[in-house]
């Protein structure tokens, strides 16, 4: 737990992934099929982005929901290895993990995935989540009916981290009322269009920035993209070799991201570091597959601003 100390936080479901990895094709109905490797690790989302933020020397709070099942004890178990203990607003008997099988190919992946998507956001849930994160510098925003924490935690100066992820009815009527409230938003350009109903990272931009006074959009291999005070500028990708896996790259971008913001760096500073944990990410196989350590992450910028000069 992170004490009286300054720390980061978030709510978020724990989800499990059993990767498969090295597969030719995938399996049609009644064929089966054999990977080259397999892997069983923590899975996405806010939980794998403060775990990342945790092996960076940032103190976290993980709210989560964790049960009596097997997936649960793993978790727990990853999570004591990482020096994170979550807080458990889980009190029922059961699974409410997320499970999910990654089949990856070598050109994409495919997923099946079991699992109630979200925490429960009840009155009990709600206050025992305000309670764990009063107090955090940094709170990462998803969305799940936790709305009324995010609005108290605002108000007392938190900034808020907002990330949806992709889903077929994204739109701003839809989460208008979390971008009206976050500080930032950190979507990929598929995402980013398909929000704000345009056709160019570039023009979601400029939609995003009616509710944001700063905005981003990643860009995959070529970057991301920055938008402030009117300006937009590219802060270009950061390579550690052959990428083999995206699972959760945006997850470890979002770590890189809140590092900086955490520790109060500039805008396009906070966007390379994003890109170096996203692209330290895709190097292995998994959300947790690949990570850096504060000294590596700190070494590696200086080295990317001394050869780019990236600056605003």
């Amino acid at each position: 737990m992170a004490g009286n100390k300054a720390f980061a936080a978030g709510i978020g479901s724990t989800n499990i992934d059993l990767l498969y990895t090295g597969l030719k094709n995938l399996p049609a109905e009644g064929e089966e099929v054999y990977a080259d490797g397999f892997s069983l690790q923590l899975g996405g989302g806010a939980p794998a982005t403060l775990l990342l933020l945790s092996k960076l020397g940032v103190p976290v709070k993980i709210i989560t929901e964790l049960g009596d099942d097997l997936f649960s004890q793993f978790a727990r178990a990853q999570f004591a290895a990482n020096g994170a203990e979550p807080v458990n607003l889980y009190t029922d008997a059961g699974m409410p993990l997320n499970i999910s099988s990654c089949l990856v190919t070598a050109r994409d992946r495919s997923f099946v995935s079991y699992g109630p998507g979200n925490p429960r956001a009840d009155e009990a849930a709600q206050a025992a989540a305000l309670e764990a994160s009063q107090g955090a510098k940094v709170m990462l925003m998803q969305p799940g009916g936790f709305l009324p924490v995010y609005e108290k935690l605002k108000a007392q100066g938190t900034t808020l981290l907002f990330d949806c992820g992709w889903s077929e009815d994204l739109s701003l009527e839809k989460y208008r009322p979390y971008l009206e409230l976050a500080d930032y938003y950190t979507p990929n350009q598929k995402e980013a269009c398909k929000l704000t109903n345009t056709s160019t990272p570039q023009a979601s931009a400029e939609v995003l920035a009616q509710y944001l006074d700063r905005v981003l959009v990643k860009l995959d291999r070529d970057g991301c993209l920055g938008y402030e005070n009117g300006e937009m500028f590219t802060v270009p990708p950061v390579s550690f070799g052959k990428a083999v896996d995206a699972t959760g790259a945006g997850d470890a971008f979002s770590a890189g991201f809140a590092y900086g913001l955490f520790h109060g760096y500039a805008f396009a500073d906070c966007l390379l570091l994003g890109n170096i944990t996203g692209g330290k990410c895709v190097s292995a196989v998994g959300c947790l597959g690949a990570s850096l350590t504060e000294a590596e992450l700190l070494e590696r910028f200086r080295n990317e601003r001394e050869k780019r000069g990236i600056c605003v």
